[in-house]
């Protein structure tokens, strides 16, 4: 042992130890997290699944209801009924400048037809209003009735009475020219509410209207030159 000497002035020193670091809080706080990540995941996940399911199925319900309106519209090909005024007669139309009345009567024969072939049309609650200007005269109601396919049908209505009308500057003028030439520009609206009827089954309602411009030469008058009314077609909208 005497003998043995040792060198101390060349130390060696191995790899350091890492000492592990000390964690304060609870111990499951990193556990929680990440349960309340992949919950979120999986709700944004699901969130995302059904709004595609639903936009899927809404896509193929539209894609279904195009198919069926346009196998419907190939079996039935439905058109647009056409209205017109084939006689109108005009034998009063006199305003009272003093009490602005507006005495009139006037008679009107529709011509109404439906060109379908496999389409039935139902009119109900039918109502025919005179206009003169854009002032309303007269209202009056019509019968309800079913026209079958391919058919014309025509019904009549009368304008008769008298109504306060106050007429703007324009319209008064408008008035006293045709006094004077004794063609009478009045306008007559049509509305009512129509169904189709397809075999056994009947559609749901619509409400379209009927616009239509006339010109109506007073019977009475001597200056209308041999002017006879003519028969005229009406605008629909459906």
């Amino acid at each position: 042992m005497a003998g043995r000497k040792y060198n101390l002035n060349g130390a060696h020193y191995g790899l350091p130890i890492n000492t592990p670091a000390k964690t304060y809080g609870r111990r499951g706080a990193d556990v929680g997290c990440g349960i309340c990540r992949c919950c979120f995941n999986c709700l944004a996940c699901c969130g995302g699944c059904l709004l595609s399911i639903i936009c899927n199925i809404l896509i193929g319900v539209a894609v279904f209801l195009g198919i069926v309106a346009l196998i419907l519209w190939f079996i039935l090909r439905p058109n647009v009924v056409k209205f017109q005024v084939a006689d109108a007669n005009l034998t009063r139309f006199d305003l009272d400048p003093q009490s602005n009345n507006l005495h009139y009567n006037l008679s009107l024969n529709f011509s109404i037809r439906n060109p379908n072939r496999r389409l039935g049309i139902h009119y109900d609650q039918l109502e025919a209003s005179g206009y003169y200007g854009d002032q309303r005269f007269a209202a009056v109601n019509m019968l309800s009735f079913y026209q079958g396919h391919k058919n014309t049908t025509e019904i009549g209505t009368e304008f008769n009475g008298q109504r306060l009308v106050l007429l703007g500057a324009g319209g008064r003028e408008d008035l006293r020219e045709d006094q004077k030439s004794g063609i009478y520009r009045i306008d007559v609206k049509l509305r009512f509410k129509i169904r189709f009827k397809f075999g056994f089954l009947n559609s749901w309602a619509f409400r379209p209207k009927v616009k239509c411009h006339l010109k109506v030469p007073l019977t009475s008058a001597n200056s209308t030159g041999g002017f006879q009314f003519h028969p005229t077609k009406c605008h629909v909208d459906l």
